[in-house]
């Protein structure tokens, strides 16, 4: 039977205290990442680039099948779909960054992991204005959106980056302990 005085020592759950408890597994083990980024404003990302990703799906396929606003320019079709394809990498690669640091705030990812694989790629080359001025102007909005988006999370990704340059990987710090311990002996 547990001891009721012990029972009565331990703190109380408030709704503070709850809050903590609650919290506690988003706090950074690490200075990998910034303490302006949070689960918050990481779950508002994703779902803004979850929702520029259907728009973008629905809009491309509506213009793959639109011959009267497109005609029979082969030109502006192939930048059409060049951009499509562009488009989509872009806001697949935000997903795949914002997801990677969704599960590391959850703690279904490592530190380690998060540096391997939370990297967000390089920018997609932008549209020649030229062959964007003969797209829908719906087509351009979800274009500039995904540009925007990016960069906003490019600039959280390089304050990652910073910290993380800023610690040696695992193994450059094995390798200099290896090159001390070969020096001294």
């Amino acid at each position: 039977m547990p001891d009721r005085d012990a029972a009565r020592s331990l703190p109380q759950l408030t709704a503070a205290s709850l809050e903590t408890l609650r919290t506690a597994r988003y706090t950074r083990r690490d200075m990998s990442i910034p303490e302006t980024l949070t689960p918050t404003i990481v779950d508002t990302l994703y779902e803004r680039a979850m929702d520029l990703s259907e728009e973008a799906r629905e809009l491309f396929e509506w213009a793959k099948f639109e011959p009267a606003t497109y005609g029979e320019d082969d030109t502006i079709r192939v930048a059409l779909s060049c951009e499509a394809l562009r488009t989509t990498t872009r806001l697949m690669h935000m997903l795949a960054w914002l997801l990677n640091h969704r599960a590391f705030f959850a703690g279904e990812m490592s530190e380690l992991q998060l540096r391997r694989h939370g990297r967000l790629p390089p920018a997609q080359p932008l549209t020649n204005p030229v062959h964007l001025a003969h797209m829908d102007p719906a087509i351009i909005d979800v274009i500039t959106e995904s540009v925007a988006l990016y960069d906003r999370i490019e600039r959280l990704d390089h304050a990652c980056g910073d910290d993380l340059a800023e610690q040696p990987a695992e193994i450059h710090r094995l390798h200099d302990r290896l090159g001390e311990a070969y020096s001294a002996g």
